[in-house]
This record gives structure tokens, C-alpha cells and sequence, in this order.
């Protein structure tokens, strides 16, 4: 195998590669707004304080950079000066301005702000053109004023990136790079000495370094070699690099994280609220090596009970404008890829001394509640602290305290579900307070259910993997009465912190999700209507009233991984915002992510804003924290597309060894080309293509969600069971090939 090149260490000057990224994101948001105030006032001028004010730009570097952009937009002649620093948008009576989104096919899409349907461009049309550039767009007379509007790419104002991901294939005195995302339409040229070490066959990242006019190909150079294509690392960093995410950490960073102060000290002790003789545990997945958060629990006189949430005090550690501040604000958030996870904090931080493993004394941030036997909070505190944890379970484990207590057995771990691989006894003061707890969230969740929250369980696949790697199996992860007491008393204190910063009208970080679109909720409910069941969509109420009792009704039948995932479609997007709206899905007026700052950004800037609030400091500039959570947001969404790409190609690769086979399934989507397929049994997904059901000419029915054939008029429609073989499986591509059997 040959040697994968390390990453070049980044010197303490000058921006990183991810910062420039990032730089770049910032500029194409920008440049987007700037045209999306002049083209709604296409008859006005605005000097640069007018445009900023429309923008809520407040902070010094971002109205340099808006001055910096609009001179730059009047020199291309992309807008013009009218008078002295007073801009106006060019009249543009078939141009617009929005983001590409290119198809596996090779067209286009053009989505632009205020428009209600997206522009088509087809291939021919791109103009060089990628997936993700911001660019002009040129619609076509004819189509100027219908819903379908097609056009042409006039302009790339700003690249989305630059560097790919693919596969070397030599040739005599140079290479084309065959790029990995199937959405990349055009390989990439390099010349034998821009290569820098990359063999054929080699999967590496290259960087565009010029396109020109007449050519077909940019014109590329290797930065970094991969490994060979099949060997899972490679593919995992594939994935990782394909999306811009970084596996390692530059040196210096790793350096500043181990010269950091560990210790628990005495000084800092006496600055916090002591609370290490209360009893405290945690409950986490058995492989889990980050433990962001503890529970605490002790009876008060009074009968009530004092439980405490502990948070990991990350922001101890990671301290705003430091070099480990601005890595884990590029990252903000972790991983999760099949095999393993890419930390937003270095090893020593993440896995040690911010993590709250048993037996050892931790600072965190805390929030403690007195709560009475009908799971009211009577009182809350919140704060710095001291806490240690005394134990260490894992769901299962708890799960087995808990249906124990059903039956009325002794409170002993089995070896088979114990962590330490043998018989575990549990001091009764821990099973009282499990038991305790568990009751408390079963009030909390039925609180939460009637005021109209919703409960997305949706299966998550897991897989066995082999010693290499290597899926041996598939099963599904149930979510229990274990992961759900935790699930309550996150959502308790992330729901609290946020309520009592909401109270002060100062700036602040929430986590926000907004009611879901009526449209979107109607096709869902026809689609559902199929299988018998319906929605009531009168208001807010029946709404989630009904589709909380759909949710129950499809557990543990064929079609409930295709409802939950179509459910899940019809809702909004839940992002980070300063400007609260609440939060539809859980039914909270004020939510936050306090909780998890060990894996996210947003909830160490949560923990800064309310220490300095605790302290009595002023609200914080809102336009700085919008731009943080507009960006953590937008990683969020990043890493989510990271990990799904790493559950495609574990299923791919579980599928190799099922070739030829057949298995029962169920259209899960249902396009022109074809219709997709999840099998019952273990969820994967493959196509079935259009042109390869022989039967008849098929075609595509928008309205129905269904392929028609043309002479028979027999359907194929989304929720139908077939039965399938498993045609091909293309590792490179994450894609399955299925051939239909039969209904």
C-alpha cells in the first residue's frame, strides 16, 4: 500500500485551509445578500450603512468586508455606482442571482431567494459551472413568466470549492482525476509534474487550478493522496474530504491543547459550587468515550428531590480567540461516521479532561433542579461546579436496573449486558435513584406529549463490524426507557437555560425548529393515505395529535422506516439562530443546546454567554452570534451529509456478499429514471432503473409519485412491496442496482 502523504503543517500565521473555506462561505452569504437587497428595491440606491442596516450588520470586520464586496461588484459590473458610494442593482429583466445544485444526471438547478420554484439549466447550459457556485443565471424569454423556468449560467460569481476528491488514471506524460461525487460532471487534467507522487489507480484530493475557455477539463494539481480505492480508510477519508471535513489536527493545535493546565485545583474550586459528595453517575452508549454529561440525585427533607444536570466545562479549557477556539469554531461540531468519529476537540481535551469519566473530579456547568413526585421544578440553579462521578453505565445497563424493578428482581448486571464483561451489583442508592429519575421522565415526556410535542423514533441503523471493519451484520438501534430518561433531562435543562436567558432580553444561542410547511404535510398525507392511514390537519393540534398516533400505529411494520423517514421530510429543518422562534417538534417556546459542548460548537458558546450574563455582563453582539450559528448551522448540515455517505457505503459494501440474491422490499422513492427500493430486512436501499423494467415503457407520474406504463398503465408507487435481486453493487459510486423480480 503505498504511504498516504501527511497533511502540510500550517504555520501560526496566515489562514488554514479550513479558514479560508470558511472565508469563503462568508463572502458567497454576503455577496447573496447584497443582491437580494437591490433587487427588492431595484429603483434605489443605497450607500453602504443603508445596506447594512438592512443586513443587521453591526460589527466593524463584516462592514469592511460589505465596502470591500460592493467595490469588487461595481469593478466586475455586476452592480453600479451611481453617485458617490451610492449602489444600485443593474436592471436584470432575465437574470437572476442563486445557488446551483447540480443532478447525478449532469443538469442543473438554480435556487434563488424569493423565487418559488428553481430555475432548470441543463448540462450543455452550465458554462463551468459546480455543484454549489453561486452564479448568474440567464432565463430564457420563453420561459421568463411559467412555473418551469429553464436557462443558462452567464456567470460563476463565486466558487463553492475547489478541491475534489477522485481517482487517478494515468496515461503516458499526464492523468485525469475521474472525480468520486457523481454530481461533478467533468474530470480534472494534471500533468504528470503536477501530480506530486499520485500513481494510477490512487484516489487523491486535486485543486483547480485554471479552466480555461476552449477547454473541456479544468486543469488540476494532487494535493494529497488517499490510499488505493477499497480499503476502508481511504474511503472514509473520501468521505471526510469530500465535504471539506478535516481527520486530523494541524500540529500546533494539538500542541497548544497539551500544554493546557489539567489540574483540578483548590483555587478554582473555591470559585465553583461543590458538588462532589452528591451522588452522581452517567448513563452513555457502551462504546462511548466522550461523557458530556452526568446526572446527580439526592432526596431533600422536604421530600422533594435535587437533580442535577452536569454539563462538561469545555469553555474552561477552550477560551474564545486561541488557536483551539478558532479549530473547533471551524469544525463545530464531531463526526459520526459507520467506524469511527472525527472529534471537534483534540483526544486529550474530548476523551480526558473534559470528559466526565467515574471516579474522577471534574469541573462543569451545571443546571440543579428541585423538582417535586409530579416531575414540577420548584426551583433551579444554575452555575459553575465541581462534580465526580461515582459510576458508569450503559444504556443496557440501566435498561436492565429498570426491567428488574418490573418484576421484582434483585438489581444484579448480567454478564452479557455488564461493560466489564462480568456480573455487576448495583448499590441500592443507585437503583433508587435510577427508578427514581425514570419515573420523573416518563412525567416529563407525558407533559411534553400533550402540549402537542412529537416523538420521532426512527429506526437507526447499526452495523457488526469485523476486527478490519468490515460489516458481518445489520441490526436496528430501539431507543428505550434508558435513552429516554436521558433524552428528558437534557431536554429539561436545555429547555430551562434557555428560558431564564430569555427572561434578561439579552442576545443568546437557541436551538430553533419552525412549524412545518402545509404543502409538504399534504403530499406526506397522501402518500400515507395508501397505506390506510391519514392525517387531520385542521390545526397545530390534531396535526401532532394525529401524527403522534401515526408514529405509534406503524411501529414494527414494513412501511414504518419509509413513514418515519417521510415525516421526518415534511417537517422543517431545525437550525441555530439568536433570533428565537421556538422549537415546533419538541413544542417549547424557548429551547438551546446546552448539553453536548464536548461534540458542538453552539453549546460552548451557550456556556460563554451565560457565565458572562451570570457575571452581569451586557447582551453580546448579535450579528457576531448570528454569523456563528448561521455557520454551525451549516457544518451541522455538513457532517450529516458526511455520516449518511458512510452508512451508503457500508451498506454497499454489507450488500457485496448478497449479490444475486433476492429480497422483499418496498419503493421508497419513486423519479424518471427509476424507483428506489428499501429492503424490509435490513433497510438498504438500491435503484431500480426505468429503462431495465422490460415489461413496458415507463414513465414518470409527478402526481401519483409513480412510473405508469405507457400500453398497460401498471403503476409502481412509492409504499408498493416488490420483491427484488440485487443486481450490482458500485462501492465508488455508494449505489445499489436492483432488478425487479415481481410485486
Amino acid at each position: 500500500m503505498k504511504k498516504i502523504n501527511k497533511p502540510k503543517k500550517q504555520g501560526k500565521s496566515g489562514k488554514s485551509k479550513k479558514n479560508k473555506s470558511l472565508a469563503k462561505r462568508n463572502k458567497h452569504e454576503l455577496i447573496k445578500a447584497i443582491f437580494s437587497v437591490l433587487h427588492e428595491h431595484p429603483e434605489e440606491s443605497f450607500n453602504y450603512k443603508q445596506i447594512a442596516a438592512k443586513l443587521h450588520i453591526t460589527d466593524a470586520p463584516r462592514r469592511d468586508m460589505l465596502v470591500k464586496q460592493l467595490v469588487q461588484l461595481k469593478e466586475k459590473k455586476r452592480i453600479v455606482e451611481i453617485d458617490r458610494g451610492k449602489y444600485q442593482a443593474i436592471p436584470m429583466q432575465h437574470y437572476y442571482v442563486g445557488t446551483l445544485d447540480v443532478s447525478s444526471r449532469g443538469n442543473g438547478y438554480v435556487i434563488v431567494d424569493g423565487l418559488d420554484n428553481d430555475i432548470f439549466v441543463a448540462q450543455n447550459f452550465l458554462n463551468k459551472a459546480l455543484h454549489g457556485d453561486l452564479v448568474e443565471v440567464y432565463v430564457f424569454p420563453r420561459f421568463r413568466n411559467r412555473n418551469k423556468m429553464e436557462g443558462e449560467i452567464s456567470k460563476v460569481l463565486e466558487r463553492n470549492k475547489v478541491r475534489f476528491v477522485g481517482t487517478v488514471q494515468m496515461h503516458k506524460n499526464f492523468a485525469f482525476v475521474v472525480p468520486t461525487d457523481a454530481r461533478m460532471y467533468t474530470d480534472f487534467f494534471v500533468l504528470k509534474d503536477k501530480l506530486n507522487g499520485a500513481q494510477d489507480g490512487d484516489r487523491v484530493i486535486v485543486r483547480i487550478e485554471d479552466w480555461k475557455d476552449k477547454s473541456d477539463s479544468p486543469m488540476g494539481v494532487v494535493e494529497q493522496i488517499l490510499g488505493k480505492p477499497g480499503e476502508q480508510t481511504t474511503e472514509m477519508h473520501s468521505i471526510l474530504a469530500e465535504y471539506g471535513l478535516p481527520y486530523t489536527y494541524p500540529e500546533e493545535v494539538e500542541a497548544f491543547a497539551k500544554k493546557l493546565d489539567l489540574s483540578i485545583t483548590e483555587e478554582e474550586i473555591a470559585r465553583r459550587r461543590d458538588m462532589r459528595q452528591t451522588l452522581n453517575f452517567t448513563i452513555d452508549p457502551r462504546d462511548a468515550k466522550d461523557f458530556d454529561d452526568a446526572l446527580s440525585f439526592k432526596v431533600l427533607e422536604n421530600g422533594n428531590y435535587e437533580i442535577g444536570v452536569h454539563i462538561a466545562d469545555v469553555s474552561h479549557y477552550v477560551k474564545e480567540g486561541t488557536i483551539l477556539d478558532e479549530e473547533a469554531y471551524n469544525r463545530a461540531t464531531s463526526v459520526y461516521l459507520v467506524d469511527r468519529v472525527v472529534p471537534m476537540l483534540p483526544e486529550v481535551l474530548c476523551n480526558f479532561a473534559c470528559s466526565l469519566r467515574p471516579d474522577e473530579d471534574k469541573y462543569t456547568f451545571s443546571a440543579v433542579f428541585e423538582m417535586n413526585k409530579k416531575a414540577e421544578v420548584v426551583d433551579i440553579w444554575i452555575g459553575r461546579t465541581v462534580t465526580h462521578s461515582s459510576f458508569r453505565f450503559a444504556y443496557e445497563e440501566a435498561q436492565s436496573v429498570i426491567e428488574q424493578a418490573k418484576v421484582g428482581e434483585g438489581y444484579t448486571i448480567p454478564a452479557e449486558t455488564s461493560i466489564t464483561d462480568k456480573e455487576r451489583a448495583v448499590p441500592a442508592e443507585v437503583v433508587e435513584a435510577i427508578l427514581t429519575l425514570n419515573t420523573l421522565a416518563e412525567k416529563l415526556r407525558g407533559k411534553r406529549m400533550r402540549l402537542g410535542a412529537i416523538t420521532f423514533d426512527k429506526v437507526e441503523v447499526k452495523f457488526d463490524l469485523d476486527e478490519n471493519g468490515n460489516p458481518t451484520g445489520v441490526y436496528f438501534k430501539e431507543s428505550k426507557e434508558a435513552n429516554k430518561l436521558i433524552e428528558e433531562f437534557m431536554l429539561l435543562a436545555n429547555r430551562k437555560v434557555a428560558e431564564y436567558v430569555a427572561k434578561m432580553k439579552k442576545t443568546f444561542v437557541y436551538r430553533v425548529h419552525d412549524e412545518p410547511d402545509a404543502d409538504k404535510l399534504q403530499q406526506f398525507n397522501t402518500v400515507i393515505n395508501r397505506f390506510g392511514y391519514s392525517l387531520d390537519l385542521k390545526n397545530r393540534q390534531t396535526t401532532t395529535d394525529s401524527l403522534n398516533n401515526l408514529l405509534e400505529e406503524v411501529k414494527g411494520k414494513k412501511e414504518q422506516n419509509l413513514v418515519d423517514t417521510l415525516a421526518i421530510r415534511s417537517m422543517a429543518k431545525a437550525t441555530y439562530t439568536t433570533k428565537n422562534i421556538g422549537h415546533y417538534g419538541l413544542a417549547f417556546d424557548y429551547y438551546t443546546h446546552f448539553t453536548s459542548p464536548i461534540r458542538r460548537y453552539p453549546d460552548v458558546m451557550v456556556h460563554r454567554l451565560l457565565q458572562l450574563y451570570l457575571d452581569g455582563a451586557p447582551s453580546q453582539p448579535e450579528a457576531e452570534y448570528e454569523t456563528k450559528c448561521k455557520h454551525s448551522s451549516q457544518m451541522e448540515s455538513v457532517a450529516a451529509s458526511a455520516e449518511r455517505d458512510s452508512i451508503k457505503y457500508m451498506q454497499v459494501k454489507y450488500m457485496e456478499a448478497h449479490k444475486n440474491q433476492q429480497f422483499a422490499g418496498v419503493i421508497s422513492g419513486v423519479t424518471e429514471w427509476g424507483i428506489y427500493v428499501e429492503i424490509t430486512i435490513n433497510k438498504c436501499e438500491g435503484l431500480v432503473r426505468a429503462r431495465d423494467i422490460k415489461d413496458d415503457y415507463y414513465t414518470f407520474d409527478e402526481q401519483q409519485y409513480a412510473l405508469v406504463g405507457q400500453a398497460t398503465g401498471k403503476t409502481y408507487q412509492l409504499g408498493d412491496e416488490v420483491m427484488i435481486r440485487v443486481k450490482n453493487t458500485d462501492l465508488m459510486k455508494k449505489q445499489l442496482d436492483f432488478e425487479l423480480i415481481s410485486e
